[in-house]
């Protein structure tokens, strides 16, 4: 409650004393004073959630001072305190903007009422206000770019998670910058200090997996010469990165299930366990509810690893993070080669963001890095970018040249087909028709899979 402080303004002192005992055993923060002039002057030094006011007092009436505390500090509540219980006075108090009245003898109780549904509707204001702030104004979270509101969400989660260590899954396309928010993720936790371990589990066979994690004693198989500690004992402490988890397969599921659940682990060829702290985090590009349902992974390992869900939206979904994320990383490939690269041109911009991006932010880092690497100038400009953007370019030259309205159709058509990857329901609502005519259009035009899919 120290964070929402209350102001008692009352010319009786004896009133003040009795007030102040109370709040302070209940918790509250409070400052008093016996005078309106010394409680304005309080008021412009300090921000003060509420302010109770005697009605009647000497040099300044509590609805002058409530006029004051309004032009001061509009969002300071004040409740008029009257002695009199007048209805004219409690009306008139409220006309002024008044938050409520209290009437004299104080009852306790209904003090406190007021002063908690003030804090909670304080509390609220600022926590929506630190929201509207973050959607408004951040850009990045440390290594992470973008302002989408997809963007927010993630650096919502990633604020709330910060004091704990909660087993986190993250899934999205490839190319969408799993492990980065998993190292930012470890970053802003409390293990900051302790190692970050990565380890693509579909890059190490099967067989060396588990020794990879858990270690090995010596002659525990073939080539094991010497006791080894694994990739989680490592990380002690620290977090432990587990990317392409969907390609573990179900024999050591049940060992990382316990790992998680019992804190323990078994090097390969031992007998004995031993405990470790880790905090693990797992991503996938796969559906793993499919892979469930397809008895490819477990559930009880599925629900322990997604207790914090994220999914990362591919570069189709946050298409207005383009040209914050091109800026980016020009900046970061201008840096590293000492160059003067500082600008996209517009045409060449405009390609991008009606790309559909397969690799994702990955494939558009890329993007720019080749156009370092070929030279460009101080401007990237469409001959900078690759063959597969470039081609864009010259099927918008055939529809701005070209007024067939049947060729036209056809290529519209396809084009939708191509960004939705062949779903025609979702190709009916770009083009703004029923899918019905989509259907139509395709048998009409003889529009192949194949052509959907180029």
């Amino acid at each position: 409650m120290e964070n929402f402080p209350i102001l008692f303004v009352d010319d009786d002192q004896q009133i003040l004393d009795v007030v102040a005992a109370y709040l302070i055993r209940n918790g509250y923060g409070v400052d008093t004073i016996n005078n309106g002039p010394k409680a304005l002057e309080m008021i412009q030094q300090k921000e003060y959630a509420a302010v109770f006011s005697d009605l009647i007092m000497p040099e300044i009436s509590g609805l002058d001072l409530l006029k004051s505390i309004k032009e001061i500090s509009p969002a300071t509540e004040v409740i008029i305190v009257t002695g009199y219980g007048t209805i004219e006075s409690a009306i008139e108090a409220l006309k002024r903007g008044s938050y409520d009245y209290l009437q004299k003898p104080i009852n306790f109780e209904r003090l406190k009422i007021l002063i908690d549904r003030i804090v909670e509707k304080r509390a609220l204001q600022l926590e929506n206000y630190l929201i509207k702030r973050r959607l408004k104004d951040r850009y990045n979270y440390d290594q992470l770019v973008g302002k989408s509101a997809k963007m927010q969400q993630i650096y919502d989660v990633i604020d709330r998670i910060s004091n704990g260590s909660p087993t986190v899954l993250i899934q999205g396309e490839s190319g969408t910058g799993k492990e980065l928010v998993a190292n930012v993720i470890h970053q802003n936790s409390v293990r900051r200090d302790k190692p970050f371990i990565p380890v693509n589990c579909g890059a190490i066979a099967e067989g060396l997996l588990e020794s990879e994690l858990f270690g090995h004693v010596k002659g525990a198989f073939t080539g094991a010469i010497k006791d080894t500690i694994g990739l989680f004992k490592a990380a002690d402490g620290g977090t432990i990165f587990l990317d392409e988890i969907a390609e573990v397969q179900p024999t050591l599921q049940v060992k990382l299930l316990r790992a998680l659940q019992e804190k323990k682990i078994r090097p390969v060829g031992d007998t004995r366990e031993s405990e470790v702290d880790v905090r693990v985090i797992a991503a996938t590009n796969k559906n793993l509810e499919q892979a469930i349902t397809q008895k490819a992974f477990r559930e009880d390992l599925y629900y322990r690893l997604n207790v914090i869900s994220l999914h990362m939206p591919s570069l189709r979904e946050i298409r207005e993070d383009i040209p914050t994320l091109v800026n980016h990383f020009i900046k970061k490939f201008a840096k590293e080669s000492h160059r003067v690269v500082d600008r996209i041109s517009p045409e060449a911009l405009d390609l991008m963001m009606n790309y559909d991006w397969p690799g994702n932010v990955r494939q558009l880092e890329n993007v720019i890095e080749r156009a370092f690497a070929l030279g460009v100038g101080e401007t990237i400009e469409v001959a900078d970018l690759p063959p597969e953007l470039r081609s864009m370019k010259e099927k918008d030259t055939i529809l701005d040249n070209n007024f067939n309205l049947v060729e036209n159709e056809k290529v519209l058509i396809t084009r939708a087909l191509q960004r939705t990857k062949g779903n025609k329901a979702e190709a009916a609502k770009l083009l703004g028709i029923n899918l019905t005519t989509v259907y139509r259009k395709v048998e009409k035009y003889r529009i192949t899979d194949t052509d959907a899919l180029t």
